[in-house]
């Protein structure tokens, strides 16, 4: 709120509803009511409108989609039918090496086009992830951190869009 003041700017208030699982229902009428308590009044978003709507996540899953298809036609995110077991046991063999972290092993990157076209013509559920460069570094400027970098290799390719057609925080929050 300070930050859009500040800049001239407009404080947009958009509503993450989209972890389906932890989605408690009024949790989102207590967190405006709060907002509003503090003072801080939204210029636009939910109760009041504005341009940029829709401001619930959960109106907008066909704009996420476009976007997660754009990236897959890219090259920029793939399509990954991997089972829950798969990546459970992914994760478990990446902890009992004592590897730093646990990251998907891009083994549906490897599938062929005809592969793909066949499993969702057969709708097999999928997800559909990041495709992160190898041997990249990746450098911004943080207003508050300053110049920061990271290597692309210690980055997972996190899931955009999940089977059920829900963006991730990964997508949805940008």
């Amino acid at each position: 709120y300070a930050y859009a003041k500040k800049m001239k700017g407009v404080f947009l208030l958009r509503i993450e509803d989209t972890d389906r699982v932890r989605y408690v229902p009024g949790a989102e009428d207590r967190i405006m009511d709060t907002i509003i308590d503090f003072g801080l009044p939204w210029d636009e978003g939910v109760r009041v409108g504005g341009e940029y709507g829709p401001y619930t996540q959960s109106q907008r899953l066909d704009i996420y989609k476009k976007y997660a298809l754009e990236l897959v036609e890219k090259g920029n995110a793939y399509y990954c039918f991997c089972s829950k077991e798969r990546i459970d046991e992914l994760r478990k063999a990446q902890q009992e090496a004592h590897l730093p972290t646990t990251k998907y092993d891009k083994h549906c990157l490897g599938l062929t086009s005809e592969q793909v076209q066949k499993n969702l013509k057969d709708g097999a559920p999928y997800v559909i992830r990041l495709n992160v460069p190898k041997d990249q570094i990746i450098k911004f400027r943080d207003e508050i951190l300053g110049d920061l970098e990271f290597s692309s290799n210690d980055l997972d390719d996190q899931v955009l869009l999940k089977s059920d057609g829900f963006p991730t925080y990964h997508l949805g929050v940008v």
